[in-house]
């Protein structure tokens, strides 16, 4: 009985001591379960919706004839070594300049994109709980610069008075998150960039997409094993860059603070392959989704082993080091298997207008 008590004193003592000092509580079992599952939903979810809206974005853009930018292959092989200097930049300025004053004004850039994101991906569904009998009136805002043929065009915004509600509902995360840096807002900002990232932001082949990915998995190796940068500027970066869940939620409940995490670029990167694989599908006209679901599959794959090494060696994981090969390999080697080698890699999204020739003058 003595030995009992003397443990539970014991326990009491170090809650105690862990609540004073801010130690983290270790996570249980069932809560590290619970956090790492809660990602990977999190992060499949967004991406089966964000490629999903993709397409719709895609075909809406090629009816209206909107003039879409198109990343090259040059623009591919470059992104890492941008990446990377911009990684350093922000590693530089937190080791230079006091968090508190860095973050906060990440905070108030942060604030008004991840509002417009969350209204852009909620307003459909939020517009359908306002009551047709609210009084709606559209409004056209337009900024323009000089006169007649020399006239810019740098804004032209069409709204309602419906799309200003959805935005006002919009605001109250985007102010709850500054003010409370709570978890919960965070992964309500951080799930509509992933959406809206992979839904607007679109690779034109799959060789482009082939060599984002195949230097973004070195990058992301080199930067996670070779050097402490990419995981101080992880925890530094007080954003919704990446979605968190608190692995001692049952313990603590809304107040846990011992966060598992996965960054939005392991989502929004292999997602924009995920959703041009998409876009090949229908573009067949099948009506078959096999190489959308070939590599959404992969994905979920690359993503359940880069949680179980995570897990078992107790160190942050490169994710990209698994999702790469996954997300690349399996369909492409499914092509190849279907005889769709040469198709899937000759599709482009939006191929270049051919240009017509002048005809020659006859002698």
């Amino acid at each position: 009985m003595a030995d009992v008590v003397k443990e539970v004193v014991e326990n009491a003592t170090d809650a105690a001591k862990n609540a004073t000092t801010g130690e983290k509580i270790p996570a249980s079992p069932e809560g590290m379960f619970l956090a790492y599952g809660a990602l990977f939903t999190m992060a499949v979810v967004s991406i089966y919706f964000g490629s999903v809206k993709s397409v719709k974005f895609h075909k809406k853009q090629k009816d209206t004839g909107e003039v879409v930018e198109r990343m090259t292959g040059k623009d591919a092989a470059m992104f890492p070594i941008i990446a990377s200097c911009f990684l350093v930049g922000i590693y530089v300025v937190f080791k230079m300049f006091s968090k508190e004053y860095v973050n906060m004004l990440l905070s108030s850039y942060f604030l008004i994109l991840g509002i417009l994101a969350l209204a852009h991906v909620s307003g459909p569904w939020l517009k359908k709980l306002i009551p047709e009998s609210f009084p709606n009136s559209k409004y056209h805002l337009k900024f323009t610069e000089g006169e007649g043929e020399a006239m810019e065009e740098h804004l032209d915004c069409k709204f309602d008075r419906k799309d200003l509600v959805v935005l006002a509902i919009c605001s109250v995360f985007g102010v709850w998150y500054v003010i409370q840096k709570h978890w919960v807002a965070n992964n309500v900002l951080g799930l509509a960039f992933a959406v809206n990232g992979i839904e607007i932001l679109q690779l034109n082949t799959v060789m482009i997409g082939c060599i984002l990915l195949g230097g973004l998995f070195f990058y992301d190796i080199f930067w996670v094993f070779g050097t402490d940068v990419m995981v101080t500027v992880a925890k530094s970066f007080d954003a919704p860059i990446k979605l968190v869940f608190p692995q001692d939620l049952i313990e603590n409940g809304l107040a846990a603070k011992n966060f598992a995490m996965l960054g939005l670029g392991d989502i929004v990167i292999p997602g924009i392959f995920i959703a041009l694989l998409l876009r090949f599908d229908y573009s067949r006209g099948y009506g078959s989704k096999v190489y959308f679901y070939a590599c959404y599959l992969a994905y979920i794959l690359g993503l359940g082993l880069t949680i179980f090494v995570m897990h078992y060696f107790k160190h942050a994981q490169p994710a990209l080091l698994y999702l790469v090969p996954c997300c690349t390999l399996i369909p492409v080697g499914l092509s190849l298997v279907k005889g769709d080698f040469k198709p899937m890699f000759a599709y482009e999204d939006n191929p270049e207008p051919v240009s017509e020739k002048p005809e020659g003058k006859d002698n």
